[in-house]
């Protein structure tokens, strides 16, 4: 029988985290909570929220004779490039969404819907909710990946400090495009490529810091991201023979360090 542990900020982040990674929908696992999480107090005594997913017996025999496994997307939060006016008021919606989101079964039988233009109708209640009433969207699916390019006067507020904004809606338009789908699919959103722009950032920083590490003969040590912006720094510097880079500590506040060979 398939199964594997996850943890996350939210018990159904550790859920959806885990589906993911098993190519499974909410109806074709078994769920159960090892580990109720703790916001903490300003940092302090925080804990994730720890699930283990076990993948149903009869789904599992029909898995055996599929030719090709479902693939896995790693988590992606991106951090902005512009500073956000009103930023506790979205974070607030956001939360709302996703508490919501969390309270909610998802469907036992299956609906009669467009998976794709209920996730895009979604994401437009979202953004009403926000106060953002100009929202287009383009939307694009090849395979099991589905990507929807957003387009606002307030990108920023879709953004979010951080990311967080972006990478939040991402997961709950997830989650609302799984309820209906089929077979298992992956979202991705963009706003006004805000993703290719944040690479290009995250490039330029990497060979800024390190540059530092190497004029300090100290080590250089990264705020907590996602493994998504650690992979774009480790790949950046990778065939530099001057420096090691490695990641420490645990998701979500896992964190990359680059230090000086000596």
């Amino acid at each position: 029988m398939k199964q594997l542990t996850q943890i996350g900020a939210t018990e159904q982040e550790a859920i959806s985290l885990a589906l993911q990674k098993l190519g499974k929908t909410r109806e074709q696992v078994d769920v159960e909570v090892l580990q109720k999480g703790k916001k903490g107090f300003l940092g302090f005594g925080a804990r994730p929220f720890e699930v283990r997913v076990t993948v149903k017996e009869e789904v599992q025999l029909v898995e055996n004779l599929a030719v090709e496994e479902a693939p896995i997307q790693e988590p992606q939060v991106d951090q902005p490039l512009e500073a956000v006016n009103g930023e506790q008021a979205q974070t607030d919606v956001i939360e709302d969404r996703i508490q919501s989101a969390e309270q909610q079964e998802l469907p036992q039988e299956e609906r009669q819907v467009d998976p794709v233009q209920e996730a895009k109708a979604y994401i437009i209640s979202i953004a009403k909710d926000m106060g953002i009433t100009d929202l287009r969207i383009e939307h694009k699916t090849e395979g099991k990946y589905t990507s929807f390019k957003l387009e606002s006067e307030k990108a920023a507020l879709l953004i979010g400090k951080r990311g967080q904004t972006l990478n939040a809606i991402q997961q709950l338009t997830q989650l609302v495009l799984n309820k209906s789908a089929k077979s298992f699919m992956l979202v991705k959103l963009d706003v006004e490529d805000y993703r290719e722009r944040r690479r290009v950032a995250l490039e330029q920083l990497a060979e800024r810091m390190a540059d530092k590490a190497i004029h300090t003969g100290k080590q250089v040590v990264f705020e907590p991201m996602p493994s998504y912006e650690r992979k774009i720094i480790h790949h950046t510097l990778a065939n530099r023979l001057d420096i090691e880079t490695y990641s420490e500590g645990t998701e979500p506040n896992r964190y990359l360090v680059i230090e000086p060979v000596k």
